[in-house]
């Protein structure tokens, strides 16, 4: 037996000291600097070294035999095959698509976080590949924060900007009176940042704002949203109706003469607009305090009192992602800055407002200096693209029109689907219906780590290698730290490391030297380090070269802006610093979003009725159903590691549901629930608790899609959210995912609970002589 060695690794959730034994990753812990290191890396030696991993090339065997359709992606079984085998089908299919149907034909979207590391980025990887290769058909925005990119370009400017220049969290303890949190500001997710956070500064800096006597409001189902060092005033409104609750206390700031007039007239434009929707002249409905307490559930005096409140100190307004994700987002997402021009404290130190507080552990804590190194994709010949929660739509009805951004558009025909870095039976909405989209295509190849479903629905699989399992170097999109990453171990079984998997395609098709232009991928590395060591010199930080940094330790930068106020240049000279708007203003009315005569996203922000309520599906599904980042793993991601299973009931993802709520139904905690709606089914394991309201039920996303398709509804067995989510998303301006605007309802589950199979292989079959068939060109 070797002795255990350790060594750096780095990962969304931060950096990882990893103990290596005989070619093991036995455990990962936290870096001793950081000072609130994230559990989750336990996470990755239970799923590296899983049963769960996919260990040799495989295909499906309907797919091979040539009969694609005799049995259903995502049931049929698999044949492992050698990399030669799984490479010749790969370039061949390539070449058939391309050749038969055109690179518009070719969808890699691949939307994912994958891992961390500047060279070793999945769909960096991929989208390189294919450049050369002619092309692909890509998707635009995130899961994320989709409506925020998608409308408020139109009404402040660009939403990537706003997220590194928001207010610092340090500011904002000296400055602040109030802190007004839409949505909540959940802890828990400031564990991960894209690319990854070296310092979990997020704890410390909210537990000096309580310090320094700043007060909190958590507006949201969840109590645990705020962290208990704030001793937030908690107000639990309804899902979906912030919106109503803003205009409430807009309606109050505006008849009591409150708000800032002044501010109005300078910096922003609309108002009149605004004004007259809150007083009903446009609808014949006042939106006073009482009208928002039969939408959000608050009484109406809590709403004047903290209109007031808001009206009387410096105030801060925060908006939680999870908002603007449902239905009509855009909505919230537009009053927030309404009624943060209306306080007239945008642009003033703890004051105006941030959307995207708490997305991740660096919005408002820490931003980059200098952009490091990366690898380049090149430049891509198709220029058609689909909004990124389309992909149902997409499959579904190829060259079918929809509207986005006040175009008419139409779908491409993808007969060819490749997933790389990215878990789609995890993030969509409506998985059964993911399901049938997913029949559509020609071929559909992913390149995993594990058998998720999003592999099982696939026609060819290629196992990747690991972060741990490759030599890179991290930088977080948002970090001010640049972190060594050797190789801890080779990679486990057959996997591969993606760029050699494409350098032989690449020899296959003929366009090796474009791709790899002569250089290993290590060679790669180098040279990507070099480019961020001339970056660094760029603002005078000298970097070592890079034998030196990858044996060392974490390299810190300075903070560029650690005392920046958010649109503070702005409020300073709207002249001179006039946003990239139509009027240069903020504008609260868009002349462009009225001219698209949209019926589901006017020119204000204005009120409408979620759309399963509205539809009458409160009476069959009386319960609002809530789907949270967990704080045990990062989305999907390692689902089957230590940290992850910890938390599970019965093997299964836990849904929170209110005392009063499960004694209704005979739920004690620990039992098994069935949740169910008109889309879907799954089961979960249940924790009764006040930490959610009454009236709601809130289950953790992530946990592998498990259907067993010989149940109602192809139930779930995991847990899974997005079973049971609809898939209409929430306007035809952004077209963003709506996944918090569903309702279910739940029992205990009655039987004898099916196994999870998810963290388990899929059913194999000895490989015979293939079979080629024409279905494919049809």
């Amino acid at each position: 037996m070797q002795e255990p060695r350790t060594k750096l690794t780095s990962s969304h959730w931060g950096i990882g000291v990893a103990t290596v034994r005989d070619g093991r990753i036995v455990s990962v812990q936290g870096h001793s600097d950081d000072p609130a290191a994230s559990p989750i890396n336990e996470n990755i030696p239970g799923s590296l070294h899983g049963d769960a991993r996919v260990r040799r090339p495989a295909i499906r065997q309907s797919w091979l035999e040539g009969c694609p359709k005799a049995c259903e992606r995502g049931r049929d079984d698999f044949l492992e095959v050698d990399w030669d085998t799984a490479l010749d089908h790969v370039a061949a299919e390539l070449k058939r698509v391309r050749e038969t149907f055109g690179n518009a034909s070719i969808f890699a979207g691949s939307y994912g976080w994958s891992s961390a590391g500047r060279f070793h980025h999945a769909q960096s990887q991929l989208k390189r590949f294919l450049n050369t290769q002619g092309g692909f058909v890509r998707s635009e925005g995130n899961y994320s924060y989709n409506t925020a990119l998608g409308l408020m370009p139109y009404i402040v400017g660009p939403y990537r900007t706003h997220v590194t220049q928001a207010t610092r969290w340090k500011v904002i303890a000296k400055h602040s009176d109030l802190v007004v949190m839409f949505g909540g500001m959940a802890e828990r997710n400031t564990q991960v940042s894209d690319g990854g956070v070296s310092k979990h500064r997020m704890s410390g800096n909210l537990a000096a704002c309580a310090e320094a006597g700043v007060d909190f409001v958590n507006i949201s189902p969840l109590r645990s949203d705020a962290s208990d060092v704030l001793n937030a005033e908690w107000m639990p409104a309804r899902p979906g109706s912030d919106t109503a609750l803003m205009m409430g206390l807009a309606h109050t700031l505006l008849i009591e003469n409150l708000h800032d007039p002044a501010f109005l007239d300078r910096y922003t434009v609309g108002f009149d607009h605004v004004r007259a929707y809150l007083e009903g002249e446009k609808d014949s409905q006042v939106k006073d305090a009482d009208w928002a307490s039969g939408h959000c559930g608050i009484d109406a005096s809590q709403i004047r009192a903290l209109a007031r409140r808001m009206a009387t100190g410096r105030t801060m307004l925060t908006m939680a992602a999870g908002v603007q994700r449902a239905d009509y987002g855009e909505q919230p997402l537009w009053m927030v800055v309404t009624l943060a021009a209306m306080l007239g404290q945008i642009g003033l130190p703890g004051g105006g407002y941030v959307i995207g507080y708490g997305v991740n552990g660096n919005i408002g804590n820490m931003e980059r200096l200098f952009r490091p190194g990366t690898i380049r994709q090149g430049t891509n010949p198709v220029s058609d693209y689909i909004p990124v929660a389309m992909i149902s739509e997409m499959l579904l009805h190829p060259r079918g029109t929809y509207s986005y951004q006040g175009q008419d558009r139409k779908f491409p025909d993808a007969r060819l689907v490749w997933w790389a870095g990215g878990n789609p039976f995890h993030h969509h909405q409506d998985l059964n219906r993911l399901h049938d989209a997913f029949q559509t295509p020609q071929t559909v190849i992913v390149n995993e780590l594990n058998w998720t479903a999003t592999a099982r629905h696939a026609d060819i699989v290629l196992p990747v290698a690991a972060a741990q399992e490759r030599l890179d170097f991290g930088a977080g999109k948002s970090d001010n730290a640049l972190i060594p990453m050797p190789r801890l171990i080779p990679p486990t079984a057959e996997a591969r490391v993606e760029y050699d998997i494409y350098a032989d395609l690449a020899e296959r098709l003929g366009k090796k030297d474009a791709f790899t232009e002569g250089k290993s991928s290590d060679a790669w590395i180098r040279d990507i380090w070099e480019d961020t060591r001339r970056n660094g010199d760029l603002v005078s930080v000298t970097l070592p070269d890079w034998d030196t940094f990858i044996a060392g330790d974490v390299i810190s930068v300075p903070d560029p802006g650690p005392e920046q106020v958010f649109l503070a240049e702005y409020r300073a000279d709207p002249d001179a610093n006039a946003l990239p708007t139509p009027s240069g203003k903020i504008e609260l009315y868009s002349e462009t979003i009225a001219g698209f005569d949209l019926t589901d996203c006017p020119g204000h922000s204005t009120w409408f009725v979620p759309r399963d309520l509205a539809e009458g599906q409160g009476e069959k599904h009386p319960l609002y159903m809530l789907s949270g980042q967990p704080k045990t793993r990062l989305h999907s991601q390692l689902d089957n590691g230590a940290y992850s299973m910890s938390h599970k009931i019965a093997g299964r993802e836990p849904v929170l549901i209110h005392p009063n709520d499960a004694g209704k139904r005979g739920i004690v905690t620990g039992d098994i629930v069935e949740m169910f709606n008109a889309r879907g089914r799954c089961l979960a394991g249940a924790k009764v608790t006040e930490e959610v309201s009454e009236g709601c039920v809130f289950l953790w996303t992530g946990a592998w899609f498990d259907p067993d398709f010989d149940a109602p509804q192809a139930r779930d067995r995991h847990g899974n959210p997005n079973v049971l989510t609809h898939d209409r998303r929430t306007s035809a301006l952004t077209q963003s995912p709506a996944a918090h605007s569903a309702m279910v309802e739940l029992a205990v589950f009655d039987g004898v609970p099916p196994s999870v199979t998810v963290h388990s292989q899929p059913r194999f079959q000895k490989m015979e002589t293939p079979v080629t068939g024409s279905e494919k060109d049809s």
